[in-house]
């Protein structure tokens, strides 16, 4: 784990459709994103997901395990798409035409 120092607040978070889960923790200076996802030990609530193989990062951007986290940081997993947004955008807009063409 990293070096004593100074205490951060960061929150680590993971969410599915049905269910959210968001870890308030205080970590040393010198925290890494791989080392606040052990502490946070997400596996406990989803004991069913292979969190190694879910991309990982900080406020919406991918980042590697080894990065440093500040304070206030919020670490994320994220899970598969399941559905390409921009498609579904388009099957959206596409049924709300049609539906306004039909009246």
């Amino acid at each position: 784990m990293a070096a004593e120092g100074s205490v951060l607040p960061v929150e680590v978070a993971f969410g599915l459709p049905d269910a959210q889960v968001v870890i308030e923790l205080s970590v040393p200076e010198g925290t890494t994103l791989g080392e606040a996802l052990e502490r946070a030990d997400l596996q406990r609530f989803f004991p069913d997901l292979d969190f190694g193989s879910l991309p990982k990062g900080i406020f919406g951007e991918v980042r590697p395990a080894d990065t440093v986290l500040a304070a206030h940081d919020r670490v994320e997993v994220y899970r598969p798409v399941e559905r390409d947004p921009k498609r579904a955008r388009r099957e959206r807009v596409a049924a709300e035409r049609e539906a306004a063409r039909r009246g």
